[in-house]
């Protein structure tokens, strides 16, 4: 894990002597914000100067670096001033930390962007964000470097104290998925798990291989079948309100490297498999925020793990397996093995809790990265108003999900001929529709319940100041977070 860890709040400007790096704004009207204007003042106009030659844009997400009176003044471009959001501020702060990383200095200071905004906390986020790299098996390569502090000049301390915690919660759910399959297996999550717990004062359940088994999820127990690693179901309970009132429910799909099964995947690429649990990565991140902000709501966790490999044991197209709420299930296809785990997570939320809503979180199907690339998740479910609020925490999260239908006619595509269900749809066609008609049949009638494929924005997409290259992003943690309104 490298990021840093806590950020430091100060409204004295003179605190910025210390820092290697201070990072101030500019829009594209030419103005500078606060400290901007302090410094060029004290910098015989060297900002002013560069603007009027042209070379300073004040464009959103430029950055130019000044040397004013031996110290490195890094500017960036913060866009048109009216159009300035949270999401343009989470972005500045990622390129301070990315900045200073670059530059290998220890400590950056970056004046409050968020004059004018609501909340501060984007710019706790973005700080940490952008300094994260995934660095735990690099042992001999030099160009490491960490950033090791970060001051805020100007902002509100609890709301940078807020924003700091969902960063770190973020981190940890890259960190989750970023190490390999041999590290990040289930047991490991239930680990981490339990860690959180300890933080937290949660109580935590882990049902082992012969639990799962005796207590009817078969089609967890079907999947696990084909490998060694022992299988876990783990359930995270956070009561920070009344235990009277209905908890949300988060579900997360927890394969910890998924071959395929029977149905192998091509190896091009297997290795990006060690992604497949990131619904869970999303479900214990966010749990690692309520641990350390502590809201007055009650949460839910949810996470069936397992590897799906293939060997003698392993389950095979057509077998029937039953899941935990009694359904029948034809395999057709042992690499559609994600929904088959989390129907029993699913069944065993509706079964056991009765909830305000249910969220389920899964790396599901590729047919969503071909819908809709890397910028944004399918989301489908049988709640308006649900979704209208998941749209909504999209926004402020900037988390971006595109709603697809989930009709009567793509729910008939799952039904089997010799089972209750099945576990493809229709050949080549509209296969995320597929995976989620499927899982709707493990939700209680009359519970409301979103399903967010994140195939394409676990990881893969284009770099940005709070996504690094190479890793994954996490993606999903600040938008549950900012939904359950943490």
């Amino acid at each position: 894990m490298a990021h840093i860890e806590t950020i430091n709040v100060t409204q004295n400007r003179g605190e910025t002597a210390s820092a290697g790096l201070v990072a101030i704004g500019v829009y594209e009207d030419k103005s500078l914000t606060d400290l901007g204007q302090a410094l060029d003042e004290a910098g015989d106009s060297v900002l002013s100067k560069a603007m009027d030659l042209g070379d300073v844009k004040g464009k959103s997400g430029e950055t130019n670096m000044f040397y004013i009176n031996g110290q490195r003044i890094l500017l960036i471009g913060l866009g048109k001033k009216n159009k300035f959001n949270a999401s343009g501020v989470r972005l500045a702060a990622g390129k301070a930390s990315r900045a200073a990383i670059s530059k290998k200095v220890g400590s950056v200071a970056v004046e409050c962007f968020c004059s004018g905004l609501e909340s501060c906390q984007a710019m706790g986020e973005g700080l940490v964000l952008g300094s994260y790299q995934f660095l735990d098996y690099k042992t001999k390569d030099e160009k490491n470097f960490e950033l090791k502090s970060a001051t805020v000049i100007g902002c509100d301390h609890d709301e940078i104290t807020k924003g700091t915690a969902i960063g770190k919660a973020v981190c940890f759910a890259r960190d989750l998925a970023n190490h390999p399959g041999n590290v990040t297996t289930p047991s490991r999550l239930a680990e981490e798990a339990g860690e959180i717990a300890k933080e937290g004062g949660m109580k935590l359940t882990v049902f082992d291989r012969k639990e799962i088994t005796a207590m009817g999820m078969g089609a967890l127990a079907g999947v696990a079948q084909g490998t060694d690693e022992p299988p876990k179901f783990i359930v995270l309970e956070y009561f920070g309100s009344d235990e009277s009132q209905n908890p949300k429910i988060l579900v997360g799909k927890g394969l910890t490297f998924d071959a395929g099964g029977i149905s192998i995947k091509p190896s091009s690429k297997m290795d990006e498999m060690k992604y497949d649990m990131c619904g869970s990565a999303v479900v214990l991140g966010v749990f690692k925020a309520l641990a350390a902000l502590k809201p007055k709501l009650n949460v839910v966790g949810i996470v069936p793990s397992t590897e799906n490999l293939v060997g003698a044991k392993a389950y095979k197209p057509g077998d029937i397996l039953t899941a935990y709420n009694g359904k029948t299930i034809e395999v057709l296809n042992t690499d559609a093995e994600g929904r088959l785990i989390l129907a029993d997570g699913l069944s065993y939320a509706s079964k056991h809790y009765e909830p305000e809503y249910i969220l389920d979180f899964a790396t599901l199907t590729g047919a969503v990265l071909v819908a809709l690339g890397h910028v944004a998740a399918g989301v489908m479910g049988t709640d308006e108003d649900l979704m209208r609020l998941v749209k909504e925490s999209s926004v402020n999260a900037e988390e971006k999900v595109w709603e697809l239908p989930l009709w009567p006619e793509f729910c008939k595509q799952v039904k089997s001929k010799i089972a209750d269900v099945k576990n493809t749809g229709a050949a080549r066609q509209a296969g995320t529709i597929a995976g989620a008609a499927f899982l709707k049949e493990f939700v209680g009638d009359r519970i409301p319940w979103v399903h967010f494929d994140i195939a394409g924005t676990a990881w893969g997409g284009k770099p940005t100041s709070i996504d690094p290259k190479g890793s994954a992003t996490g993606w999903g943690v600040r938008l549950v977070l900012d939904l359950i309104d943490a």
